[in-house]
């Protein structure tokens, strides 16, 4: 009579192995550097990709990047060397690669570059300016975004009136904005201040929807202007507006390095992305 215990091994151990070296295919798309997880499921419900010359509309396919010919739109997807990005992002542009309303995007500074496949880490909205990080590196990308990653981001925001101290204090504390939410910084200080304008450096650990916007907004102020100058210890310096330079190895790895250093102890174990 078959031994249970042994059998249950040896599913495990065959389920092991069919998954070894694979990925959902959306993940692998992405890992490809071709587009982002989002974009890649909305080509598999089009019927844009096909795997070993069958098309694929489910999006849980698993997929071994290695062996299996992925293609989109007839184009088989081959990984590329790494690409790392900063852009010195104009007001003005929305950031995403094609958008619905015909709006210009942050694309447009990137097109006469001879660049691979890249997508956004993060955003910036419409009206912001300043740093904004692509990659075709997935992971890394991921790790950076990750919500307990906390990696400090700052702004230097032009507002008028002037701020009160009363209402700095308050921005650290919290602030109710106009659905209820209360909202809050990590640190806010005055750079300058005028007749009837001032400047704050804001530093978020967060990245919730418009979140400087909507407190400044709840206190009463408006926002004339809104940079982001840093991203961890990576600033956007003398970076002209509108150009974009390829991050050095250091600077891709201090990041990852700050990132990793903010997580849970379990996930700053695991094997590191290069």
């Amino acid at each position: 009579m078959p031994n249970r215990k042994s059998e249950g091994k040896e599913r495990s151990k065959l389920k092991k192995e069919d998954y070894a070296g694979k990925l959902s295919l959306p993940r692998a798309l992405s890992r490809l550097g071709y587009c982002s997880r989002k974009q890649a499921f909305e080509l598999i419900r089009e019927g844009k990709v096909s795997v070993n010359g069958k098309t694929i509309t489910n999006p849980t396919l698993r997929v071994n990047p290695e062996r299996d010919v992925i293609e989109v739109s007839g184009e088989r997807l081959i990984e590329r060397e790494k690409v790392y990005l900063m852009l010195n992002k104009p007001r003005g542009l929305v950031t995403t690669a094609s958008d619905e309303k015909g709006r210009t995007t942050v694309f447009a500074c990137l097109e006469k570059a001879p660049l691979p496949r890249v997508f956004p880490v993060g955003r910036l909205d419409k009206a912001s300016e300043g740093l904004l990080l692509f990659t075709n590196d997935s992971l890394w990308a991921d790790l950076l975004t990750r919500p307990d990653a906390h990696l400090p981001k700052t702004y230097h925001v032009q507002i008028k009136p002037p701020i009160s101290e009363g209402h700095l204090q308050q921005m650290l504390k919290g602030v109710r904005v106009e659905d209820g939410e209360i909202l809050k910084v990590n640190q806010a200080k005055i750079l300058r201040s005028g007749g009837k304008t001032c400047w704050l450096e804001i530093v978020l650990t967060e990245g919730k929807y418009r979140q400087i916007r909507r407190i400044l907004e709840a206190l009463g102020y408006e926002i004339l202007r809104l940079i982001r100058i840093a991203i961890g210890d990576l600033r956007l310096g003398e970076l002209p507006k509108g150009s974009f330079r390829e991050l050095t190895i250091d600077e891709v790895r201090r990041l990852e390095t700050q990132a990793r250093n903010k997580l849970s102890k379990e996930f700053a174990s695991e094997k590191q992305i290069r």
